[in-house]
């Protein structure tokens, strides 16, 4: 592949019936130079990245369209349409599925006279109820007029050089049709019609795909509340004045009002006003939190009983409602690798099934000299093999499951990393904002010689540039004391470590005491030993080359990390501390926290060298929030990032906690094995499905009315059987 920028296009699909079209368009557009393309038939997505200059999008569409079937390129704006469109579908098919049955049900009164005691199928004693041309005038409707869609859907596939679900059930009540059109047209009343068969197949078809559309459309709920959930105008202020404005006109900077009870408009900044929102849309925590000025807003939560003015900081496709859909959908139309095998299994299905088909009709004709018996089986064959299961135990599963995940505040990147969320046993986790609260405070200032009462304002001055969470703790604590502070010069972070630069034309360090050493200034380690005994972070500050002291800051122990720990302990999972932090305060925050497992003073390239071991033991999982903690997250089998972290931390990780809570990984395992469970089920009553119906029906056991009702509901159950996974609910 190039190494040029490369782009992404989501299509829209229409005309796929089976898992076959969706292998099959899979494979024509991996065919094309720089295009990589996952299909997912659930969905009805099409999922491209490519190289622009080398392919582009009408290109991609236009391989679609000789490939048989209609595409369109996806998109938020004409979402509401792509709905509209499927709903207009849908009461097509229920249309011409109500036409079908009217003129089906009488046909079937041949199957009641056949079960009644009428006589055997086929036998000369058999009873009809109808009249063969009443029955041929019944079926042929049926037959070309309600069965066309299949006709048309299996040529085009065979057009585009591959086979679908849609070929065999051409094909099977083509048979059984054309055999009785033959017999009735030579007035061989010695013989069977099963003018009911190839009627009736076509019936229980549409009647399952129907259902399964129905059912379809319950994986996709989560996401379409996520999407109703964005309110559609807002209240801005324009010259002084309040004006009502649809959102999508909305602008980064625009000042907007919020009043009680109302639901935020787009991402913001809080500027006058204190209120309480609840929240529970993106993280899952029923309490409310408190706002006030400079506090950030997002969009679609709801407004408690304050007015609140903000500025706009994130519309449109910015805002973090927008980037949660995108990674629902992304993972929603990502394939797992567990998918592997019935893919492969779809892509050969159709022609195998028509070769058992072909070897059925001979063998049974060639064995019992019955044209009609071995005609009757191969039918049989054809209806009751079914790639539409197979093609939906996996994306059905995960797109419920994701679902469910979001409305936790859990939010999984893709396929993969729900996969193997399931098979960690070892988790790595960061200290600083993954186990403690991520708000330090300074809680005490050891001065040391002359210098020492500018400790404060050196320290602060440098932590300007700084984006560690303990700079924030000092920052506030001397702007509490009214410091004014100073502009540093040539700045640079040393990273893991500390800061050197030059204030008033002094150098200055600032660091951790080892960082200090390794720089030749020394500092008293009796000096140092109570405060790492008692589990703070020492920053160390120096000037001309000199100590001017400490500062610990102290970084509390979330309320709920022991619990999580345990948790996580009971599932089976390993839980590894690895900190930057001296050995003295790892070992406090460790002991508090339920921890036998850890290091200190570990650099963030280091953290990565050290998952890369852990390796060995098992899946391994690593939780963070910092910018230092994305190459952790990256060489991972499986990041958590906390969800208050930084853009990079949830860029690179493979789930998201909105809750920036460690109980979330445990309700994200837990999440894991539900889903990988129900695919399973799924992938297992598929490959029973087809291993048992297949040879059941080339051993003459299966009637192709049976049969076709089989078919029909194969689907229907694996799609149900996903929709079990919405009872799943989070435990923390």
């Amino acid at each position: 592949m190039s190494d040029s920028p490369r782009t992404t296009l989501e299509l829209s699909i229409a005309g796929m019936t089976c898992s076959a079209c969706a292998a099959r368009i899979e494979k024509v557009l991996n065919r094309l130079p720089e295009v990589e393309a996952a299909v997912n038939f659930a969905a009805e997505k099409a999922y491209v990245r490519f190289t622009p200059g080398l392919a582009d999008a009408d290109g991609i569409i236009a391989a679609v369209k000789r490939a048989g079937y209609s595409a369109a390129a996806a998109s938020r704006d004409n979402h509401e349409q792509e709905k509209a469109n499927k709903r207009a579908q849908y009461r097509e098919e229920l249309r011409r599925f109500c036409f079908s049955a009217l003129f089906t049900l009488p046909l079937l009164a041949q199957m009641a006279l056949m079960f009644g005691g009428g006589g055997n199928v086929g036998s000369p004693g058999h009873q009809e109820l109808l009249p063969r041309a009443v029955q041929l005038l019944l079926a042929s409707p049926v037959q070309f007029w309600i069965g066309a869609r299949f006709y048309r859907s299996a040529w085009n596939a065979l057009r585009g050089g591959g086979a679908n679900m849609d070929v065999l059930v051409a094909l099977g009540t083509s048979m059984a049709y054309l055999y009785s059109l033959i017999v009735t047209l030579a007035g061989l009343h010695h013989q069977h019609v099963y003018f009911e068969a190839s009627a009736t197949i076509i019936t229980l078809v549409l009647a399952g795909k129907i259902l399964e559309a129905r059912a379809k459309a319950g994986t996709t709920a989560a996401v379409e509340a996520l999407l109703r959930l964005q309110p559609q105008t807002a209240t801005i202020v324009r010259d002084g004045v309040l004006v009502e404005v649809p959102v999508a006109t909305m602008i980064p900077g625009d000042i907007f009002i919020v009043r009680p009870g109302e639901s935020v408009p787009v991402d913001g900044e809080v500027s006058e006003g204190q209120s309480s929102l609840d929240e529970a849309m993106l993280s899952g925590e029923s309490l409310p939190v408190a706002k006030s000025p400079g506090d950030k807003l997002f969009a679609a939560t709801v407004n408690g009983s304050g007015l609140l003015k903000a500025r706009a900081t994130g519309v449109g496709s910015h805002t973090l409602l927008s980037g949660i859909i995108r990674m629902v959908e992304q993972a929603q139309g990502s394939k797992a690798p567990v998918q592997r095998l019935a893919d492969q299994v779809a892509a050969i299905f159709v022609p195998v099934v028509c070769a058992i088909a072909v070897l059925t009709f001979v063998g049974w004709w060639g064995w019992s000299g019955d044209f009609t018996l071995a005609l009757i089986n191969a039918v049989a064959v054809l209806v009751i093999a079914c790639p539409c299961a197979l093609g939906l135990a996996t994306p059905t599963a995960i797109m419920v499951g994701t679902g469910q995940g979001a409305k936790a505040g859990i939010l999984i990147k893709d396929g993969a990393a729900l996969e193997l969320a399931e098979k960690i046993k070892v988790l790595v986790v960061d200290k600083t904002g993954t186990l403690t609260q991520g708000k330090p405070r300074v809680t005490d200032i050891v001065a040391i010689g002359p210098g020492g009462d500018d400790l404060l304002r050196v320290a602060a001055s440098l932590e300007q540039g700084a984006t560690h969470p303990l700079s924030g703790a000092i920052l506030a604590h001397a702007a509490e004391a009214g410091l004014v502070l100073s502009a540093p010069l040539k700045l640079q972070a040393v990273a893991g470590q500390g800061l050197t630069g030059e204030l008033d034309g002094r150098p200055c360090l600032l660091g951790s005491p080892g960082f200090l050493r390794g720089q030749g200034v020394a500092i008293d380690a009796a000096l140092l030993l109570p405060l790492q005994q008692a589990g703070k972070s020492i920053v160390a500050v120096a000037q001309d080359g000199l100590a001017l002291g400490v500062i610990a800051v102290a970084d509390p122990l979330r309320p709920s990390s022991k619990a999580a720990l345990l948790r996580l302990r009971e599932l089976g999972v390993d839980v590894v501390m690895l900190t930057g932090d001296n050995a003295q305060t790892a070992a406090a925050v460790a002991a508090a926290a339920g921890i036998s497992r850890y290091s200190a003073e570990v650099l963030p390239n280091d953290k990565a060298g050290r998952i890369a071991e852990l390796k060995a033991e098992g899946v391994v999982g690593m939780a963070g929030d910092g910018i230092n903690d994305a190459p952790a997250l990256a060489a991972a089998d499986v990041g958590f990032a906390m969800g208050a972290g930084s853009d990079v931390a949830l860029e690179t990780a493979g789930v998201t906690l909105m809750k920036n809570d460690l109980s979330s990984v445990a309700d994200a395992i837990l999440l894991s094995r539900a889903t990988l469970a129900k695919i399973r089920q799924n992938l297992f009553f598929a490959f029973v499905y087809n291993a048992l119906g297949i040879p059941l029906a080339a051993a003459g056991f299966l009637n192709p009315v049976i049969a076709g009702a089989a078919m029909a509901l194969s689907s229907v159950s694996v799609v149900s059987n996903s929709l079990l996974l919405r009872r799943w609910k989070p435990r923390s």
